[in-house]
């Protein structure tokens, strides 16, 4: 993830202005016109573009992310922390009474668990399939039943690689949470006396 206000070298409280001038000083260096980099150039306006628009900002602000300026494995993350998210928020537990984040962490191994299951078990599946694919004869002219067995390994390959980038992307949520902890309340002994 970019960082907008480090890109443009301005602090979280500067104003338009100061965004403004701190784009125009920094856009002549790495502008690709006076010899700059292509790259450099367009995450430099895209942070300008984001810390003009108030909207966008407040939003960067409030949760560390834009869209734009976010790499692609980081959305995937956001994207299955919001599930988790608003799993908590629907809990009709009282906060305090369990660890959310605890949870959190749980149901993305639970998840990482059954892709990796999974992934076995299509394994297993395709290499029957191959098996069969190796003691059927061949017709001569036509061999339909070969070319269908054939397309079903490659789409259980595909399937294969989906699931391992729905882990990479399980893991990437999981990282995020990195550094979280919940501070639950002290249960409440009863004396004795009672």
């Amino acid at each position: 993830m970019i960082d907008p206000y480090e890109m443009l070298g301005v602090s979280r409280e500067a104003d338009g202005a100061a965004i403004k001038s701190a784009y125009r000083r920094r856009a002549k260096s790495v502008h690709p016109d006076t010899g700059g980099d292509v790259d450099a150039f367009s995450k430099l306006t895209m942070s300008y573009e984001l810390l003009s628009d108030p909207v966008r900002r407040k939003v960067y602000d409030d949760t560390g992310y834009d869209p734009e300026l976010a790499d692609t494995k980081d959305l995937q993350g956001l994207v299955i922390l919001e599930t988790l998210v608003n799993e908590i928020i629907l809990d009709e537990r009282e906060p305090g009474s369990f660890d959310p984040v605890a949870a959190m962490r749980r149901k993305l191994t639970d998840k990482i668990v059954n892709a990796r299951f999974h992934i076995l078990e299509m394994e297993r599946h395709r290499a029957r399939i191959r098996n069969h694919i190796d003691r059927i004869g061949r017709k001569p002219d036509a061999d339909v039943l070969g070319r269908m067995l054939k397309s079903r390994c490659e789409a259980i390959d595909d399937a294969i690689s989906k699931a391992e980038t729905e882990i990479g992307n399980i893991e990437q949520a999981y990282g995020m949470l990195d550094g979280y902890s919940y501070e639950l309340e002290a249960p409440e002994i009863k004396s004795a006396a009672e």
